[in-house]
């Protein structure tokens, strides 16, 4: 493999959301009480499964990205071709199926591998239909099962914290479309957020979003004075925004309280188990 092609290959992974997840993951299970060996396990088992599901998104919309004029993407560009990220694709989701098994055991391994297949779902048959949130739901949701299963002894995760963490994938993945809706709705491919608008659609994902930071600050027993104050910030915030803020402004806010959520979720660890 030359250099092109593996930089070609890191473009079409979509770099930061498969850094930030693989991060969030192994903080995740690292502050849950994993071990060096058990951490590594997940983040390699997250990081391949992040990856299959870049490189297949790229692969499946190498020709709506052509006509869209995506000159960012590396199969536009020239640089790497469409079933070239295929086999990339498939050995990574053959790596991530062996890895999510060995990291979190039967049940665990079983609900990553289900978290990766509703993403390729979502990226083969979802993304233009205004079912598009559901994978983020059921993928996102499925995460903390991973984690908490492959604890010792293996426990189901908190009810409330499942929830939290669906909520946040469905506002995640209603903002990341909302920047590309212009370019999606001019090949068909725009979801739920082309039907409902950008506009509406920052409203729906900060509405998930700070569902999901509630839940967190409900559960987590932080204090009620801390608990009142954050909640109240993060309420003073989104009323302003929502009421002059712009759209830029309200994606911004929806990044902000994202950011929170993982936070919290991270601060959550000690409580995973119902």
């Amino acid at each position: 493999m030359n250099g092109r092609s593996a930089r070609a290959l890191l473009d079409a992974s979509h770099p930061l959301p498969t850094a930030a997840v693989t991060a969030v993951v192994a903080g995740l299970a690292l502050a849950a009480g994993r071990d060096a060996v058990g951490v590594a396990l997940v983040a390699a088992a997250v990081l391949s499964g992040q990856l299959s599901v870049g490189w297949c998104n790229d692969a499946r919309d190498a020709d709506r990205d052509l006509r869209a004029g995506r000159t960012e993407k590396p199969v536009v560009r020239g640089d790497i071709s469409a079933p070239a990220l295929w086999v990339a694709a498939a050995l990574a989701l053959a790596a991530t199926t062996a890895l999510s098994y060995a990291a979190a055991g039967p049940v665990g391994g079983t609900a990553h591998v289900l978290a990766v297949a509703s993403a390729w779902c979502y990226d083969l048959w979802l993304k233009p239909t205004v079912l598009s949130p559901l994978p983020y739901a059921v993928s996102f949701g499925l995460i903390p099962a991973f984690v908490t299963y492959g604890l010792t002894p293996p426990t189901a995760p908190a009810a409330w914290l499942t929830a939290a963490a669906a909520l946040l994938g469905v506002g995640a993945g209603l903002a990341n479309a909302v920047p590309d809706v212009e370019s999606d709705l001019r090949v068909g491919a725009g979801g739920l957020v082309a039907r409902i608008g950008p506009r509406a659609s920052a409203v729906a994902a900060l509405g998930c979003v700070a569902a999901a930071v509630g839940l967190l600050l409900a559960n987590l027993g932080l204090g009620g004075l801390l608990t009142a104050v954050v909640a109240g910030m993060a309420g003073a915030a989104s009323a302003v925004v929502l009421v002059r803020g712009s759209g830029r402004a309200l994606f911004r806010l929806v990044l902000v309280l994202a950011l929170l959520a993982v936070g919290l979720l991270l601060a959550a660890a000690g409580s995973l188990t119902g």
